[in-house]
Parts: C-alpha cells; structure tokens; sequence
C-alpha cells in the first residue's frame, strides 16, 4: 500500500509505526508536523508544522537559538499549553492547503494520523475518496478536546471525518463514539506505540552504560517528564520525604527533567537532593537498563492513556505504581500486577511506593503476571499484524 502518516517525525511512536511498514514493503510517507531529520527508508518527507511546531526546534539542532526556544517553551510550558489551544487551530487553514497539495501529489491509499491534536484536525482535510484513520492517545479525548471551543469543534470534525478509528485504550473508543466517530465504522485497541518489542527487551543486554552507575538500593524510576494537565510532578516529589521516612536509603530516578526548572525547585526545596536524581532522556536501551535495575515504576498520571514507559515498564519486571484512572485500570489489577493509588495525594503515592518496596512477594508474583500480559495484549508483531488486517478493510 501506499501510506500517508501524519505525525510527530520526532516522536518514538512515529519511528515505531515506520518501521513495521517500512520492513513490510509499504511505500511509506511523513508529514512531520514538527521539524526534524528524515526517518530512514521513507518515500517522501514533508514537514507541516501546525500549531507553532516549529518551536520545539529540531532534535538534531544544537544551536544556542534552538536551546534557548526550548528552555523558554519549558519555563513557561503551563501557560504555552492553554494559548496553543486557542492559536494553535487558527493555523490549521494555511496548513491544510499544504497537506491537500500534498496528498494530490502522493495520492495514497491510506492516510493514517497518529493523534488527533493536531495531526488528525490536519489530516482531516484528506479528500473524501482516500480513507482516513485516526489514532488516539494519551490525553486527546480527556484533555486536549475540552481545551478550548476551538478544540472541542475540531475533534469532533476529526472523527466525523475519520473512517478508521485506532485508540490505545478501551476508554477512547467508548468516548470517541460520544465525540462523533461512527460506531457502524471500523476501530481498533492496541498500544499507541503499536506494541512493545518484548523480545527485543529480553534480548538486551545489560551492559548498556546510564548516565551515571547506581548504587547497590532500592530504585523508583518515574519517567514520564513534565506533562501539565496529565501529571502530578509536584505531589510525585512531595511524595519522596515521606517514602524516605520508611526507607532513606531509596533512590529516585526521574528523566526528561535534567534542567527542568520546576523539577529542581521541588528538590531543593524539600531537601531530597541526595536521593533524587534528575536524569535527561535516555535511549529506549537505556530505559530497558533502568527498568531491569528498578524495583517500581511511578507514574502520578490524572489524564492519561497508555504510556509505552508502564508497558516497557511490565515488560522489564518493574512494579507499576500508577494514578487510578480508567486507563490505568485497564492494564493494573491492584494487589496483583501493581497499585493504583491516588495521584494528587502524596500521602497516597507515598504508601504505594513503600508497599511495592517493603513486598517482595508481591513483586515477584507481578513481574511474572505482567510478562504475561504483555505478550499476549501488547506484543509489537501480534499488535502490527492487527494493524495490516485493519488496513486491509479500506483497500
């Protein structure tokens, strides 16, 4: 097939979905809707880049100007996120011209956005006789929709739109149907990333090096970086004194937050400095490393969808301590492959972290649960060839 994504080119759910159908033979395309370097193996390259994505500069960059826009987007990413809802749309009409252009030269088969802000409001503009599909993941549908009218009326035009529905949780598919996707169309549940490459994490070797060695204590990595409006970064740190007062000897990994302003308040502030370590983002490698030399994962989320890190998480035997929302419940079973506890409560966090710490047993019994899940529910090729069937049903 000739394919046409719409996505985040940066992004390693966008690499992960390339790859697939770039080893399967698809003449594969990208519209990048941030800048960034050429994927490998691709047809063709555009770059769109819709609601101010050209901001976020090129991961390749290393210029001073392309730091300094980033430190500026993270000093001030709580007030960029509600402004980008209101502006962001008002340069979806420029960008769509573009893309109509675009796919009357490609004229592919299938045109498949990866996220409906603002990849699928763009794609959106797909002519009528090529099918469109529309992931959804994350915050789309619980957040990111009710951000402004603006927002609201675009969804709901995305999926009206949408001929194919893929979401990373069961809960997006009930609410997707509630914001306009036909429930006679077909949809699909499988993980955002399309599936975790289990083999390849059990294959890894373990030699790989971290930023820096660890001690021979008790590790909790919380990977998930500054998300405003889906994290609770705040009651996370505020959570590691009180764990400390039951364990001081705990070390607390935390990455994509090195140089993070509000990250380095909390720590200093609450005086954790000694057992936090504020890492940058490592390579997938790395994270299978880290996974394997933790013993929890946290994720303090109150709008999420699944996040790859829980999966890979599970899949390295690292006992997912997680907020307890609806997607979360859909993969976590309290007592038996992790806790759900209440993420804008420290108090709350803190006891989830110390009985995953003072419970061996139960995390035995959950690292050999969630191996299981994962290959039968999250497992890369199963989820891929799910993709191919789904695909065949427009062409």
């Amino acid at each position: 097939m000739r394919l046409l994504f719409v996505a985040d080119g940066r992004s390693p759910t966008t690499l992960s979905w390339l790859r697939h159908r770039i080893e399967t033979g698809h003449q594969t395309h990208l519209a990048s809707t941030f800048p960034c370097d050429p994927p490998p193996g691709l047809a063709s390259f555009h770059i769109l880049p819709v609601a101010f994505g050209r901001m976020a500069g090129e991961q390749s960059e290393h210029t001073v100007g392309s730091t300094l826009t980033r430190r500026f987007v993270g000093r001030f990413r709580s007030l960029l996120r509600p402004l980008r809802y209101v502006l962001g749309p008002l340069s979806l009409p420029y960008h769509q011209r573009q893309f109509r252009t675009l796919v009357e030269e490609i004229r592919p088969d299938l045109v498949h956005a990866l996220r409906i802000p603002f990849e699928g409001m763009l794609a959106s503009a797909t002519p009528a006789d090529i099918p469109l599909v529309v992931s959804s993941w994350g915050n789309d549908l619980t957040l990111h929709a009710h951000g402004s009218i603006l927002m609201a009326q675009l969804t709901r035009r995305t999926l009206r739109r949408a001929d194919g529905f893929i979401a990373d949780t069961a809960r997006d598919i009930r609410l997707g149907h509630e914001w306009g996707f036909a429930t006679d169309r077909p949809m699909l549940v499988i993980p955002g990333a399309g599936g975790i490459h289990f083999d390849e994490i059990k294959a890894a070797s373990r030699s790989v090096a971290l930023p820096e060695e660890l001690p021979d204590v008790p590790i909790v990595v919380n990977p998930r970086g500054q998300r405003p409006g889906s994290l609770r970064q705040d009651v996370f740190f505020h959570s590691i004194p009180l764990v400390l007062e039951k364990n001081s000897q705990a070390l607390f990994i935390c990455t994509q937050l090195a140089g993070d302003v509000e990250s380095e308040h909390w720590v200093k502030s609450l005086g954790i400095r000694s057992n936090t370590k504020l890492w940058p983002q490592l390579e997938r490698i790395q994270m299978w490393e880290l996974f394997k030399k933790a013993q929890v994962f946290v994720s303090p989320s109150i709008h999420d969808g699944t996040p790859n890190s829980l999966l890979e998480a599970m899949s390295c035997g690292c006992f997912p301590v997680v907020g307890n929302i609806e997607s979360m419940q859909e993969w976590v079973t309290p007592g038996v492959n992790g806790l759900l506890v209440d993420a804008t409560s420290a108090r709350s966090l803190a006891d989830g972290i110390i009985t995953a710490l003072e419970n061996p047993t139960l995390c035995e019994g959950a690292k050999k649960e969630n191996a299981r899940i994962i290959a039968e529910r999250a497992d890369y090729r199963r989820c891929m060839a799910m993709t191919e069937a789904f695909y065949l049903k427009f062409g």
